[in-house]
């Protein structure tokens, strides 16, 4: 037992003077006569007092040449350091542009200006309208909403600026549970349209999943407050699919407006990567059928992006299914991403390809097309086409005229109904 205690001893010895050695500590053994279990440790300087000095004064006079030679150079560079800083600053400017994906020269908007785009915006702020102008970021803004002459144009969003789904693309709000829907909001939209002086008006909204009949009723009566005032008014509806539920489509397709719009977005192939789960392609197509089956006198149209991954052969194929329900008009755009939160812009697509898909579109008998980068569904410079379609088609006109018109690499097609 005693050689076992003399052994731990002997290993607990060993790990103190390790121990003392990394801290500059000196192990002292106790004065003979105490304990041997007693050990007593001090710090001690491991170098004399005059090399203690030495050292000391070789450091302070190394500093010293160290900041001399500091000030000397911040003064010798004052200038240059200026500079130094603005390259510097334009050299992380560049960097944070490296991170952001690189867009091509063509994909240029117009800077929001004017009177048109001021009157418009303060009359939105006045009566707490949303537009999806501003809540999907639409690059188109500026030129709609800063047209002169009584062209300015504004796609109002009703049912509030937040939506039930979750889209890759989309740059909407989300929430499961938004804020109730405003009561007044048909009378607001009306007094808005009346105040702007428009004959041709577009409205969308949001998708509301979390009310009963998915916001129809609210949509519908929107649409017969503007009829009601200007029962000459042309009226676009761009809609939710109310979940493939039809009589909630009927509902809104036979209040009065001329053009039903329901977005399919994507090809087949993509839908479940680029929109909510609870949207679908052949959904989409039956929303589009059935507002064409229960109004007969409605054009139908839709809008494809492009840009997120589909290939020629499944856009040619969505061209012959919606033809197949004839669907009248369609749309072109690029997919542009509204944050790092959406799904990454897989190619951009050149004017010459966008124009080449508005010749196929004409060729399978669209009544109206328009196609390049920045057109969106509801882009200002189809609704003047548009509206001559729908005023044509009002008074039955018969004819097979075709008029074709570029503005800003946007290619438009119109054949007289």
């Amino acid at each position: 037992e005693a050689a076992a205690r003399k052994a731990r001893l002997a290993g607990h010895m060993a790990v103190a003077l390790r121990r003392a050695a990394a801290t500059r500590l000196v192990l002292h053994r106790p004065s003979s006569g105490a304990s041997p279990a007693v050990w007593n440790f001090s710090a001690v300087r491991n170098f004399s007092a005059k090399t203690s000095t030495s050292r000391l004064e070789t450091m302070r006079q190394r500093l010293a040449a160290e900041d001399a030679a500091s000030i000397a150079s911040m003064v010798a560079s004052t200038n240059a350091s200026t500079s130094k800083s603005t390259s510097k600053s334009t050299g992380k400017s560049k960097a944070l542009k490296k991170t952001r994906e690189p867009k091509p020269k063509w994909l240029k908007a117009q800077i929001p200006q004017g009177e048109s785009y001021v009157k418009l915006k303060e009359t939105v702020r006045r009566l707490k309208l949303a537009t999806v102008c501003e809540e999907a970021h639409c690059p188109n803004i500026g030129e709609c909403w800063g047209g002169a002459e009584g062209t300015a144009t504004a796609t109002i969003m009703i049912m509030g600026d937040t939506c039930t789904r979750g889209c890759s693309f989309c740059a909407v709000k989300t929430s499961r549970a938004p804020p109730a829907l405003d009561a007044d909001e048909p009378e607001h939209v009306a007094e808005a349209v009346t105040e702007w002086g428009l004959d041709y008006v577009v409205l969308t909204s949001v998708d509301r999943d979390d009310i009963a009949d998915q916001g129809a009723s609210h949509f519908a009566a929107t649409v017969r407050g503007l009829k009601s005032r200007n029962p000459k008014m042309l009226v676009e509806c761009l809609t939710p699919d109310f979940r493939g539920e039809l009589d909630l489509v009927t509902q809104i397709a036979t209040a009065g407006l001329d053009v039903y719009a329901h977005n399919i977005e994507t090809v087949e192939r993509l839908q479940r990567r680029v929109r909510d789960h609870r949207a679908g392609y052949h959904q989409s197509l039956a929303v589009l059928e059935h507002a064409k089956a229960v109004a007969p006198h409605l054009l139908t149209k839709t809008s494809l992006m492009l840009g997120v991954g589909e290939h020629h052969e499944d856009v040619v194929a969505t061209l012959e299914d919606l033809r197949k329900i004839d669907v009248d008009v369609v749309t072109f755009g690029q997919y542009l991403r509204p944050s790092r939160r959406h799904m990454p812009v897989k190619s951009f697509v050149t004017p010459e390809a966008f124009g080449e898909w508005q010749r196929v579109a004409e060729g399978m008998g669209f009544k109206y097309v328009a196609s390049g980068p920045l057109v969106r569904s509801s882009y200002k410079a189809g609704e003047f086409y548009l509206k001559a379609l729908v005023e044509n088609k009002r008074g039955a006109n018969a004819g097979g005229s075709v008029s074709l018109s570029e503005e800003r690499g946007i290619s438009v097609h119109h054949v007289r109904a």
